[in-house]
């Protein structure tokens, strides 16, 4: 049995533990075979960003067009698209691709600012991502800071998660790791349902990479035919194995071991 195609839309970080990098580890581990088309070079490690290059949106989306053509996936991840022009040849590509053939999971990790605090997307991108790619994505996954972006609304509570879900997009998975309590829990709102995945925090400091690698375990496990809360929760629970046993290396933010 041929694996599934899992197609990564995201940046490129050189320190390996997120972006492509992390993608494209991830969907190795589930089995499945990765393709890539890249938004953006970053030159960044555990400690911080040092330069972000973005090359011509026209350069996307000749990639997109190559692997796509050649290599029809059975589910896409997005992650970081840096600007505008990015963010109109992904929707480009997606508009085309259903044209002809069926719909498929798309999931989107709106990758906004770095773990060390540096930008990542330019403003105008956000509303163009929520008015033209929103409406092809499956699933979006955001973080405390990215929901707020988002919804407009102050994230400090569990109360404030499940009022800001639902003014993000029709289907999200909000991800509470940052928030205050021992719990790492994750909100989904799906079928204009609010539910909890709970799950432990670990007291093993800040980490790179984990929501590019939850996101390309959603994908993932949706292109083999799970449904989507199943495959949140079946992700959820790889990458808090992953959390429980990181490689000590790595100041302030470590990496991931994707296995």
């Amino acid at each position: 049995m041929r694996p599934k195609i899992v197609l990564t839309i995201a940046g490129s970080d050189s320190s390996g533990g997120a972006g492509i990098q992390a993608d494209l580890k991830t969907i190795a581990a589930h089995g499945c075979y990765g393709m890539s088309a890249i938004t953006a070079l970053i030159a960044q490690n555990t400690r911080g960003v040092a330069a972000v290059h973005t090359p011509p949106a026209e350069f996307l989306a000749a990639q997109l067009q190559s692997v796509i053509s050649d290599f029809p996936p059975d589910a896409i991840k997005i992650g970081m698209l840096p600007d505008a022009q990015c963010v109109r040849a992904v929707v480009a590509a997606l508009r085309e691709y259903q044209k002809k053939r069926r719909l498929l999971p798309v999931i989107l990790d709106p990758v906004m600012v770095a773990a060390s605090g540096a930008a990542l997307t330019e403003e105008d991108a956000v509303e163009v991502m929520r008015r033209e790619l929103f409406p092809f994505v499956t699933l979006v996954t955001p973080n405390l800071r990215e929901a707020e972006r988002l919804s407009g609304l102050g994230l400090a509570s569990q109360a404030d998660m499940e009022a800001a879900a639902p003014k993000i997009s029709h289907t999200v998975l909000l991800k509470g790791g940052h928030l205050e309590g021992t719990g790492a829990n994750d909100l989904l709102w799906y079928d204009d349902q609010l539910t909890w995945l709970r799950g432990k925090r670990l007291d093993i400091g800040e980490t790179h990479g984990t929501g590019c690698t939850l996101s390309s375990a959603i994908a993932c496990r949706m292109a083999q035919g799970h449904e989507l809360p199943e495959a949140c929760k079946l992700a959820k629970g790889w990458l808090s194995w992953l959390l429980g046993d990181k490689p000590d290396f790595g100041v302030p933010n470590g990496p991931l071991h994707h296995r």
